[in-house]
């Protein structure tokens, strides 16, 4: 199986309704590698990286994300793998 890198920007009411720590938990019972943070305009940002498989699970579970958030569009952007990521995250914004 292929590795590659998206990155989701994800919008509507996904700040506040613990989409990160979510976001981060899936992440590591997929083996997906990355990071999630939140963005000033509202939105949840994640960068993940693995198995192709595993990084599409992810991407379609950010599409709902958890029970409290109301995920009204995902922005979804194929990168180049990169490898550089030991684990899953939570950043904050610089």
């Amino acid at each position: 199986m292929e590795n590659i890198r998206v990155r989701l920007i994800i919008e509507g009411r996904v700040q506040g309704v613990w989409f990160r720590e979510s976001t981060r938990k899936e992440a590591a019972r997929l083996g997906v590698y990355g990071w999630v943070r939140n963005r000033p305009d509202g939105a949840v940002e994640v960068v993940a990286e693995g198995p192709e498989d595993k990084v599409r699970k992810l991407a379609t579970w950010c599409r709902h994300g958890p029970t409290s958030a109301q995920v009204t569009r995902v922005q979804e952007g194929l990168e180049v793998f990169q490898g550089e990521f030991a684990d899953f995250d939570v950043v904050y914004f610089r």
